[in-house]
């Protein structure tokens, strides 16, 4: 009796009650999980020369991290893990524009963290793949693991157009999954359905660009990255860059 008390109290003063607080940590955990799962893939594929993964591993992956994303967080903030369908929701009038700014910087900090974690876990196969050199380009370059980078045929207009068709089929398609007006998926399984959604946009619009779909996805890793020794190469397009996933 004596332990469950203490037990009790504890928990008691643990608890966060503010709701705000409660939905950014709920977003920081989601997109962690996210993008933790996104980028290993990517790491496992790239570093192991693809004898353990290859680029339809790293898609199924990445899919299925939305669906675990959407179930870690979905019943308290939403699990939005992505500040472009966040943008989305404001302009549809079903999230405040206040919240917007607050959930972009916990998505991208998540983000930023979660490449950190991956760099630690896949460290030593890093450093042995790229012969000890952090490299953007070159056949041995690991930038790609953390951040997405154009095939050289794609231009700057072009890059920009596919990740707006990209993103606004997610988006589109998400809302068309959540609309109660439409025939209903059945209740629990809407993160699966969303999970297959970015697994179809994924293998259809994915050669480009590499797919990310999500500017904290891009962006959190990319600032890792050039904080982590990859230097500003990180942020420019060089043509010769081995594709990531």
């Amino acid at each position: 009796m004596g332990t469950a008390s203490c037990l009790t109290r504890a928990r008691g003063l643990l608890r966060i009650r503010n709701q705000l607080v409660r939905e950014c940590l709920a977003e920081l955990l989601s997109t962690f999980i996210l993008i933790i799962i996104t980028l290993s893939s990517s790491a496992q594929k790239v570093t192991s020369f693809e004898t353990k993964g290859n680029l339809l591993t790293s898609y199924f992956a990445g899919a299925l991290a939305v669906m675990v994303g959407i179930y870690t967080a979905g019943g308290i903030s939403g699990a939005h893990m992505n500040p472009a369908f966040s943008f989305a929701m404001c302009l549809m009038e079903q999230f405040p524009w206040w919240k917007f700014p607050i959930f972009m910087v916990v998505q991208t900090l998540a983000s930023f963290i979660s490449a950190g974690a991956v760099y630690i876990l896949y460290y030593d196969a890093i450093w042995y793949y790229s012969n000890g050199t952090l490299t953007v380009s070159g056949p041995r370059e690991t930038a790609s693991i953390f951040a997405t980078y154009p095939a050289d045929y794609v231009s700057v207009a072009n890059g920009f157009l596919d990740q707006v068709i990209g993103t606004g089929v997610l988006i589109v398609g998400v809302m068309g999954i959540m609309d109660t007006r439409n025939k209903g998926v059945p209740k629990g399984l809407e993160p699966v359905v969303v999970a297959l959604l970015v697994f179809s946009i994924e293998c259809s619009m994915g050669s480009n660009c590499g797919c990310p779909l999500n500017p904290a996805r891009d962006i959190g890793p990319r600032l890792f990255t050039y904080l982590a020794g990859w230097g500003p190469e990180v942020f420019r397009w060089e043509k010769g860059r081995e594709q990531g996933g």
